[in-house]
């Protein structure tokens, strides 16, 4: 995480400084984002995306219907040894001229190993998944988009007595096209994390983030 904001850094700063010269494209066949932009992928655009970080790792499929975009993921926690699967679906619906803002809404199961060599606070279970966010654009230039992103997933235990885990983060990303339908992302959360193992052990903490991937378009 002490290298996430020189990373962000080093990726923003030059593309701000020539923002102002772009000229920014938003035909349909425009190849930029896949990881985590556009806010919504047009109607018949497919994407497969993979990345790693702090806590976990991930591989996901993103494919945009017209009426709204679906995405499929699986998530790996090497913090907790906890895995996870999910689908959400993605509704743009705010559109002004380079921001576009969407909400999500997704489910998911997630298997908990109570490993506590990285976590001490782990603890093991099957729980199902929530997963409110929002996820906010900005495209600066043809090849970059600055991400906004609000993620406030839901744990409840379906093993044990109440657990559950709450998080609430917020942070900054962006997205650059690389060229070829391949674009890097990097960014990064800060929140806080509430949970408990059984009822009346409840417990808050700082949460966060960090992550960097690799996307393609394929249609």
């Amino acid at each position: 995480m002490t290298r996430l904001g020189p990373l962000l850094a080093l990726l923003v700063v030059p593309v701000l400084a020539s923002a102002q010269e772009a000229e920014v494209s938003f035909s349909q066949e425009d190849p930029l984002g896949s990881v985590v932009a556009p806010v919504e992928l047009p109607a018949g655009a497919t994407a497969l995306y993979g990345y790693t970080g702090a806590p976990e790792v991930g591989l996901g499929f993103r494919q945009g219907l017209g009426a709204l975009e679906v995405e499929a993921r699986a998530r790996f926690d090497w913090f907790k040894l906890g895995a996870s699967l999910e689908v959400l679906g993605r509704k743009e619906v705010v559109r002004s001229g380079a921001f576009g803002l969407a909400p999500t809404l997704g489910v998911g199961l997630v298997l908990n190993s109570g490993a506590t060599y990285m976590d001490n606070d782990n603890f093991s279970g099957v729980l199902v998944r929530i997963l409110p966010g929002l996820v906010a654009g900005y495209r600066v230039a043809d090849t970059v988009t600055l991400l906004g992103l609000v993620d406030l997933p839901i744990d409840l235990g379906l093993t044990g007595d109440k657990q559950r885990r709450f998080q609430a983060l917020g942070g900054l990303g962006v997205e650059v096209y690389l060229g070829g339908n391949v674009s890097l992302l990097a960014a990064g959360q800060v929140g806080v994390e509430t949970f408990q193992e059984r009822a009346g052990a409840g417990q808050t903490r700082l949460a966060l983030t960090g992550r960097v991937g690799l996307g393609t378009r394929l249609f």
